[in-house]
């Protein structure tokens, strides 16, 4: 594995939706707006401002909705993944999403749904560094199937499996799909792909894996007896 400096590439072999928190707090540039890293994930053009206009779909219930607790662990086995969640993620003051200010570890935003809860929940990470490749670099190799499995605070594990894996520019980011609630249960991870630039020191594009809950495992019994009434 060689790091070139010329290509900055690193080369190796249910309560409310995500759309109705972001559009209601008026989040016009709703993206990735990476500081101090030579890879941002930037932010979206002002033309996201349509959004403010969307209407969320109304949820449709289903068996494996789980309740409201915050993501802590991400596991991808198919590309060796199994890392902590970082800082839960919230907005700028210039509107765009905040991003993890470390590279190793992928954050919640924590403004929707949390995995695993009727929307789209959004986990977002780095694809590289100056220093070497980041928590998302191999996100753009997974395939339909694969499955994705993070880990809430309350002990339950929601299973999502991979729908699709899309690059779009981010001149033309598609807010609304990312974001937005579709009356299911999704997870989309995000991070930065396509050409660099060596002039704004960013990729001009964002890969979005796009995941659907399919599964919801229980948290492990514990093995510490109940306490004994007091006679």
């Amino acid at each position: 594995m060689t790091w070139t400096k010329t290509r900055r590439v690193w080369r190796r072999s249910r309560p409310w939706s995500v759309a109705g928190v972001l559009l209601l707090t008026g989040v016009a540039l709703i993206g990735m707006g990476l500081r101090g890293s030579d890879h941002p994930l930037q932010a979206p053009t002002p033309s996201h401002r349509a959004l403010a206009a969307a209407v969320p779909t109304p949820p449709v219930p289903t068996a494996l909705d789980t309740a409201r607790s915050i993501p802590v662990t991400l596991r991808v086995p198919a590309i060796g993944l199994a890392v902590f969640l970082g800082s839960s993620l919230g907005l700028n003051l210039d509107g765009s999403v905040q991003v993890p200010a470390g590279t190793q570890q992928p954050g919640w935003l924590q403004l929707g749904p949390t995995p695993g809860q009727i929307g789209s929940a959004v986990i977002l990470g780095h694809v590289d560094s100056t220093a070497g490749p980041g928590v998302f670099f191999d996100l753009r190799t997974l395939a339909a199937g694969d499955v994705v499995d993070v880990g809430l605070s309350d002990g339950v594990t929601a299973q999502f499996t991979v729908d699709s894996v899309a690059q779009y520019s981010k001149l033309a980011f598609p807010a609304q799909r990312v974001y937005g609630s579709h009356g299911s249960s999704a997870l989309q991870l995000v991070t930065c792909g396509g050409v660099f630039d060596h002039q704004t020191g960013s990729y001009l594009s964002n890969i979005v894996v796009y995941t659907s809950l399919t599964a919801v495992v229980p948290a492990p019994a514990s093995t510490t007896p109940p306490p004994q009434p007091a006679f």
